[in-house]
């Protein structure tokens, strides 16, 4: 394992890196040319990679991955500087600070008991979100909702919002109001679709309130929506790689299979487990 003293050295040298890469006369054309903008899809690219090495249990991609995700911060920060907003050591040294102040009981000489961590890693938290609410509400924001990511993936920034909107008890009492409220979505989108026409966004419209009604449920039924849709998608992979092999063994083109050839196979397949 390194030392401090590599991981300093390492750290510097991928710094120094950056800087190179973004030199106005000597730089990468690409990395010079890119924005705030232009790198937080792959910032959020990135963190995705990191998530899947870690599903996977895959060591070697996870440090190639958390690799990829640290090079992104060091982009972000390295621009921030060119700016004059802050540097590499300001982020550091903030989320140090931040980390201390959640942590009496290690850095302060407190003694909590377990119950009181949990109670003041709550207030901390509570006192940051008080500063990003006082900032949306200078902006003409929601102060409630102040903060929540809108690069979120839409089911997790979907369970925050009503977990945010509930604390201000605007919420269903219990999980089966939401079951009643994504029927009434669910039959709305209906109606619809019914309608028809040309213009798409009505439907689009009720779909999502549809979506959102049902991330709500499962939230009331103490589920993570994200998880359990991420679960479904790797059962269907699973399933459908199953459903290929069962075709490729039978020389059967999936191109010309018929609904109920594909039903057949699918039925197979979650018979041998997939």
């Amino acid at each position: 394992m390194s030392s401090v003293g590599d991981a300093e050295h390492a750290l510097a040298a991928l710094l120094a890196l950056m800087a190179r890469l973004r030199d106005p006369e000597h730089g990468c054309p690409w990395d010079r040319e890119q924005t705030f903008d232009t790198i937080a899809p792959y910032t959020v690219e990135e963190a995705y990679e990191v998530a899947d090495a870690i599903a996977r249990a895959d060591r070697t991609q996870l440090r190639e991955e958390l690799g990829d995700l640290l090079f992104q911060v060091v982009f972000h920060t390295r621009m921030a500087e060119e700016h004059g907003w802050f540097d590499f050591a300001d982020v550091a040294n903030g989320i140090r600070e931040k980390l201390v102040r959640r942590h009496p009981h290690l850095f302060a000489g407190a003694t909590l008991a377990p119950q009181d961590l949990v109670r003041v890693w709550e207030e901390q938290k509570a006192e940051e979100r008080a500063a990003k609410a006082a900032r949306a509400a200078a902006a003409g924001g929601s102060v409630v909702l102040a903060g929540v990511p809108q690069a979120l993936p839409a089911l997790t920034r979907a369970a925050k919002l009503g977990r945010r909107a509930a604390r201000v008890g605007f919420d269903w009492p219990e999980a089966g109001a939401v079951r009643a409220k994504v029927l009434e979505e669910l039959a709305e989108l209906d109606a619809a679709q019914a309608t028809g026409g040309a213009d798409q966004s009505p439907l689009a419209e009720e779909l999502g309130d549809l979506l959102f009604s049902i991330v709500n449920w499962s939230r009331h039924l103490q589920l993570d929506a994200e998880a359990a849709l991420r679960a479904a998608n790797a059962k269907f992979e699973q399933r459908f790689g199953c459903m290929e092999s069962l075709a490729r063994e039978r020389g059967l083109t999936l191109e010309r299979l018929s609904a109920t050839q594909w039903d057949a196979l699918w039925q197979e397949a979650k018979l041998n487990g997939s």
